[in-house]
């Protein structure tokens, strides 16, 4: 009869306190991985950012070598996608689709070429303002 009872104990499943155990491990697994995760988040999208500079960067030197110029800061980034007017040796688009937003989902700033001839495309970062630190920081094609 004895071993009828301990059968039966054992079909019924987990006791509420092996359910709150294992939920309590389960939380203090969480609370040491996910801020690692998050971390590691943040760090892709600067690195995602980056590379879109990049890739900017490459069609702008297309552009410059098809037209002799860099787009002017009026003109933007736009003149990558569709020909500005007046401008018969644009050989374009630059770029395939559209634009690309930064990992935020805002637009990338640019900045024509200055005296020297430097251009410059900014990313704002996390709070899409200028300044900040960490994933608020900036991201630029001057860095």
């Amino acid at each position: 009869m004895m071993n009828g009872l301990k059968e039966r104990r054992r079909e019924r499943g987990f006791t509420l306190v092996e359910l709150l155990v294992v939920m309590v491990i389960l939380g203090l697994l969480a609370s040491l991985v996910l801020p690692n995760f998050f971390g590691q988040a943040e760090k892709s999208r600067s690195k995602i950012a980056r590379v879109q500079i990049k890739t900017l960067e490459t069609a702008l030197d297309a552009f410059g070598l098809d037209t002799g110029r860099y787009p002017s800061s009026q003109e933007g980034l736009a003149a990558l996608l569709e020909q500005p007017s007046g401008m018969s040796m644009w050989d374009g688009p630059y770029l395939k689709g559209k634009l690309p937003k930064d990992p935020w989902g805002n637009d990338y700033e640019y900045s024509g070429p200055d005296d020297s001839g430097t251009y410059q495309i900014v990313c704002l970062g996390a709070d899409g303002r200028r300044g900040g630190d960490g994933g608020d920081a900036d991201i630029s094609s001057a860095d």
